[in-house]
């Protein structure tokens, strides 16, 4: 079992300075309680806001800032899950054409996972980009969700409306996932994300799901809070509601096994016949 801590807060955009310090106050909370790892919302060191941080954001400044994340997960001895823009990696071309081509300086929005000694283990590109302006100031990837061993859990990442697609965590609980950890910026007005997709996506594919979330004002947003932490039979471990909170709950890799020996749906799949239904 591992304690982890989920952060819901407000970031400054453009203010580095402020928002390292909110993840730097909420890591030294957590690893006071004793939790193993701390999940902070999408895009927070930078705070969400697509299109100013297409124009405004240096790129030079972007190491550095992961050079502090990783100096604060050393520093108080815990794993940190952080979301940042990061130059893509894929090859130019068309998602489904649904992209326009790769440009140069084309971003993506990512996940990374540090563990207590600010070493990257995880990293992921977010593949569902949700909305007009994310569609203009970042690209979607097309890698899956990996998985690593992380404080003897099975891990793996997605962003925010990454969540919301059955196949994309699908995917991860395939690869062996156990716990899938989604930092997001959630608006107002989609309450039923955490309080009933979340709990489902976690219930169908057997594993814990913690999801952060922003609360307060942020550019043109407005955002809901909400974060939550759902075990594998589909359990609430932990809610959050609109203001900002250090969420805590206890993860494992004991109840995902139950779960997944009482109703055997990863075992019982039938893959090549949905494909076939596709057509």
């Amino acid at each position: 079992m591992m304690l982890l801590s989920v952060l819901q807060a407000n970031a400054s955009v453009m203010d580095v300075e402020a928002n390292l310090r909110t993840i730097d106050d909420a890591a030294q909370r957590a690893a006071h309680a004793g939790a193993g790892l701390l999940l902070t919302p999408e895009l927070f060191p930078v705070g969400y806001a697509p299109l100013r941080l297409h124009t405004e954001l240096d790129p030079a400044t972007l190491p550095g800032i992961r050079e502090r994340l990783a100096g604060i997960a050393r520093r108080h001895n815990i794993g940190l899950v952080y979301s940042l823009p990061a130059p893509a990696q894929d090859a130019p071309g068309h998602d489904d054409g649904a992209q326009p081509p790769r440009a140069e300086g084309a971003w993506n929005i990512t996940a990374t996972l540090l563990d207590a000694t600010g070493n990257k283990v995880l990293n992921y590109a977010k593949v569902h980009l949700f909305g007009a302006e994310e569609h203009k100031a970042f690209v979607a990837a097309q890698e899956p969700p990996a998985v690593v061993d992380f404080n003897g859990i099975r891990t793996s990442m997605l962003i925010c409306y990454d969540v919301e697609f059955p196949e994309a965590v699908r995917a991860a609980a395939t690869r062996g996932a156990e716990l899938l950890l989604v930092p997001t910026a959630l608006s107002a007005g989609f309450d039923n994300v955490p309080q009933v997709l979340i709990r489902a996506r976690a219930l169908e594919s057997q594993l814990n799901v913690a999801y952060a979330n922003h609360s307060g004002h942020e550019d043109v947003y407005n955002f809901l809070g909400g974060s939550v932490v759902a075990g594998p039979d589909g359990s609430l471990l932990a809610a959050a509601g609109e203001s900002a909170a250090l969420l805590f709950a206890e993860v494992g890799t004991d109840s995902v096994k139950a779960a997944r020996d009482e109703v055997p749906y990863l075992r019982e799949r039938r893959p090549e016949l949905y494909k076939e239904w596709e057509h």
